[in-house]
């Protein structure tokens, strides 16, 4: 009768040893092939992208129109009161005639109140009661406050320039006061200039004074914006400024299409610009359909965009030398003006 061999306890954990090691190589064969498979991948969608730009070129249209453009330097500013005095107690006293009310209008000169040490409050200006502080009988100490008048009617606003617009700030020219919460705009022209600068940073600023007859309902404090006009142009060919590209060397642009349907570039000239429409003086005519060169990634792609959702459908792109005209319009120093006419 055969006998049979039953292993040892030590060739038994030797052959676990071996089976987990065989597991451990098929484990780190398959995370290596993964990887090498992402790899080429993500070298395939590469060599495709650089190879195969998936692009449409389009061309949006806009049209000139004649009309009539402006622009103007923008300030910002608040509303502030030039008349306003607290006439106060001269010793100390007793009030004995009030003869105004709060919210009374009153004229230069006119009684306010009187105390028993003979003391006479008058206006000194036109104005309104903005407060009265006492009542008859009370009793008041050398230096208490008795009566406000203010002048709501008349105000003024201040506005900082710096060194680089201070040239075009003129004492009497033009300026209009838009208050921000109304939307109310009053003409007025610059009053004073103080030509003694503060700074900030490495940049110069001098403030500009205009006074302001306001309307009813706006009260010092109000924000507002000034703007100085510049120049203006009447009865003009204008163009969006989004219709226009420069070359290289800043030399100004459009297309304009052929009879057979290509594009060719016309030089043009400007004038006046607002920052959103300019002036054209010379290369466009009214009613002239202009053109600007976009691209557009195409929809679909290669299987690997679809695979990793690289692309993301449609998006428009604008030419380098729109690039430049953005650049152009942000340096235009203007915020009120306005080009009538002129759009896609």
């Amino acid at each position: 009768m055969s006998e049979m061999i039953h292993p040892t306890h030590q060739q038994q954990k030797l052959q676990k040893k071996k089976k987990r090691k065989k597991v451990l190589r098929a484990i780190l064969r398959t995370i290596l092939l993964l990887i090498l498979m992402a790899a080429l991948a993500i070298g395939g969608l590469f060599i495709y992208r650089k190879t195969n730009p998936a692009q449409a070129v389009t061309y949006q249209p806009y049209t000139a129109s004649q009309g009539t453009i402006s622009n103007a330097l923008s300030f910002s500013g608040s509303l502030q009161l030039i008349n306003n005095t607290t006439y106060t107690a001269d010793a100390a006293s007793e009030v004995r005639n009030i003869y105004v009310a709060e919210g009374d209008q009153v004229t230069a000169g006119q009684r306010l109140l009187r105390l028993s040490n003979g003391q006479t409050i008058e206006a000194e200006f036109d104005g309104r009661v903005n407060q009265l502080l006492v009542n008859a009988g009370d009793k008041a100490s050398a230096g208490a406050q008795l009566v406000q008048v203010a002048d709501f009617s008349r105000m003024k606003v201040s506005i900082r320039v710096d060194e680089y617009d201070i040239s075009d700030v003129h004492v009497g020219q033009t300026a209009r006061v838009t208050v921000t919460a109304t939307e109310q705009t009053v003409e007025t022209t610059i009053a004073s200039i103080n030509y003694i600068s503060s700074s900030s940073g490495n940049v110069a600023y001098y403030t500009a004074t205009a006074y302001v007859d306001v309307p009813e309902g706006v009260y010092p404090g109000m924000q507002a914006t000034i703007s100085i006009p510049q120049s203006e142009a009447q009865n003009v060919v204008v163009l969006k400024l989004d219709a226009i590209s420069f070359d290289e060397k800043n030399q100004a642009y459009v297309l304009m299409q052929n009879a057979d349907g290509s594009m060719k570039k016309v030089n043009i000239t400007t004038g006046v610009s607002n920052g959103n429409y300019v002036e054209i003086t010379s290369g466009v005519q009214n009613g002239d359909v202009v053109y600007v060169e976009t691209k557009v990634n195409a929809q679909g792609g290669s299987i690997f965009e679809g695979l990793f959702n690289f692309g993301g459908g449609q998006q428009p792109r604008q030419n380098n030398n729109n690039n430049r005209n953005n650049n152009q319009r942000n340096n235009t120093r203007q915020n009120n003006g306005g080009g009538q006419g002129g759009g896609r």
